[in-house]
């Protein structure tokens, strides 16, 4: 069985748990398992506690496994504070119903540590799409998050040295918005660690049992 940690393309493989990223305003029933959350880009400000509610509803469904994609991003026009005020809400969700979080995060990893140990959040936050460097790994790690990589694992060689690195009970996999397939990721990811596809995919199996409480 593999593990797909984030997919905006639900592929309905047999020998593939995808978490389905879903948003409040475009929802699918038919999905098995999905996350749901309010993106930094498609923030409305009018329209924030419709969606708030409607993520809240579904945060109270076995299907539902974690909030998101959900985040800070200082690269578009979306007033930062609005930003904060909208991702502060969706983490107080997560904790009241203990689902973890999946995040967006660009230029603001500094405030998204801060906002966590602000907030207290005990559930799972893992950051989606990891491409930065080894010394923000390490930060990100020792104070609880996990990292997903995917699509910069396949494009840019200079990560396998940060990925090698990654203690093997922090980590997820992903295709986000790939053409490549989950198989190809896993492919990449296996050779970097050294480990054969059986030993990465009990490793990534563990880690999404330990962290969305869920067995297959």
């Amino acid at each position: 069985m593999l593990y797909n940690l984030h997919t905006h393309k639900f592929s309905n493989h047999s020998d593939c748990l995808e978490l389905v990223n879903q948003y409040p305003q475009e929802f699918k029933e038919s999905i098995p398992f999905y996350s749901i959350g309010i993106h930094p880009w498609y923030i409305v400000e009018d329209r924030i506690g419709e969606d708030l509610r409607i993520i809240e509803e579904k945060l109270q469904s076995a299907n539902c496994l974690a909030i998101g994609e959900c985040g800070l991003d200082k690269r578009i026009e979306v007033p930062f504070d609005l930003q904060e005020e909208v991702f502060r809400k969706q983490l107080l969700l997560a904790e009241k119903y203990q689902k973890p979080v999946v995040i967006h995060c660009v230029a603001s990893f500094q405030e998204l540590i801060a906002i966590k140990n602000d907030l207290g959040i005990t559930v799972p936050m893992i950051i989606h799409g990891f491409s930065k460097n080894e010394q923000l790994a390490k930060q990100l790690l020792s104070n609880g998050f996990y990292l997903s990589f995917g699509k910069y694992l396949l494009r840019n060689p200079e990560l396998e040295s940060v990925f090698k690195n990654i203690p093997d009970n922090q980590f997820f996999l992903e295709t986000d918005t790939l053409d490549e397939t989950i198989e190809e990721v896993y492919a990449i990811a296996s050779r970097y660690k050294s480990k054969s596809s059986g030993e990465l995919q009990e490793i990534i199996r563990l880690n999404f049992e330990k962290v969305f409480k869920i067995q297959l």
